[in-house]
């Protein structure tokens, strides 16, 4: 364990050497964890289980396209592949890992096998925060826990490959077996988390629909765009525009910045650039900061999570998600990007 101090803040985080293999394996042992879903997180952690050797069986529809692809990653129907109630059934520890309006629907079906002692694990809270909407109320005499991996489930299993691990939060709703904490903290490394640290199913939440919607997705494609238009408007070509926008931003500067801090980057880049950034940072963050507190506000009152089950639930909502989704990728600042990648040393043949 390591302390974490930020001023008057302390906080305690869990690193991988708290907890190596021989130990994951001892607390999980009489465990049998069934992984419902097998959409980017579901299949990023029961790889990564399973490669760390835990007992680990997956729940699906039957002969759909998940289906198949978890036998192709090696899932054998009837020994370690099941229907969502069959491995329910089976497991001790059911991972929860549908989508949000996907964990709303199976509720009812699922609920009957969270029987005395087992845990009811999630990634996200959004399903026990808002169970007002959602239905989401687990019987009182089983663990509810969370391991919630700040990355995509591409990348929980990519840097688990690289022999490195993902950031991971963790948190307990309610621990009815006495053991809910270690049982948590002992799943989020078996899942490939590099460390963790301890939050609630609320904050969890609260911050994880901000962060996307905000500098992670939303946010971060609202300033490109902005940025790229304004270059268009003013006569540069597609190509330097997407490359001052996107790939100097995401080839060269957020990777040191990741390393090293912004800090770090202001020391050593141009004075140019340099007083540019210094100069304007405070103006970018006074004209966004109303719209983060109208969006955190949107989050916490359960608006957003309204949007997102009655949005999600739709019957046509793949084919009009995959409209929004070829509107962005057949944009000229993406058609720009397909170029520009195509040009990278690494992509030349």
């Amino acid at each position: 364990m390591k302390e974490i101090v930020v001023d008057d803040s302390r906080e305690v985080v869990y690193e991988r050497s708290d907890y190596p293999i021989d130990k994951i394996r001892s607390i999980l042992k009489d465990e049998t964890v069934a992984v419902l879903g097998y959409g980017v997180q579901g299949r990023g952690q029961s790889l990564n289980m399973r490669d760390n050797g835990i007992p680990v069986i997956i729940g699906l529809r039957r002969e759909g396209r998940s289906w198949d692809l978890a036998i192709s990653d090696g899932w054998v129907p009837g020994k370690t592949l099941f229907s969502y109630e069959d491995a329910a059934d089976k497991g001790t520890v059911i991972q929860y890992l549908l989508s949000d309006a996907g964990q709303k629907e199976f509720w009812p079906k699922i609920k009957p096998f969270l029987t005395k002692g087992k845990a009811l694990y999630f990634s996200h809270g959004f399903s026990i925060v808002y169970a007002d909407q959602t239905g989401v109320v687990p019987p009182k005499d089983i663990d509810v826990i969370l391991a919630a991996p700040k990355g995509s489930g591409t990348s929980v299993r990519r840097l688990f490959l690289e022999g490195k691990g993902i950031n991971s939060s963790f948190a307990v709703h309610q621990d009815a077996t006495g053991r809910a904490a270690e049982r948590a903290r002992a799943l989020g490394f078996a899942i490939g988390s590099g460390y963790l640290f301890e939050t609630t199913f609320t904050k969890e939440v609260y911050s994880d629909l901000t962060g996307e919607r905000g500098v992670l997705m939303g946010a971060i494609y609202g300033l490109w765009l902005a940025q790229y238009e304004v270059l268009r408007a003013n006569g540069h070509s597609a190509s330097e525009a997407f490359n001052e926008t996107v790939e100097e931003a995401t080839q060269s500067l957020y990777p040191l910045i990741a390393e090293n801090g912004m800090d770090w980057m202001y020391a050593n880049c141009s004075t140019t650039a340099q007083r540019g950034a210094l100069d304007w940072f405070k103006k970018f963050r006074d004209a966004s900061k109303p719209v983060f507190e109208d969006l955190y506000h949107s989050v916490k009152t359960g608006e957003e999570t309204r949007r997102t089950l009655e949005v999600n639930s739709r019957t046509d909502y793949r084919e009009q998600l995959e409209k929004e989704l070829a509107e962005i990728r057949d944009s000229e600042m993406w058609r720009a990007g397909k170029a520009v990648r195509s040009l990278r040393p690494e992509n030349q043949v």
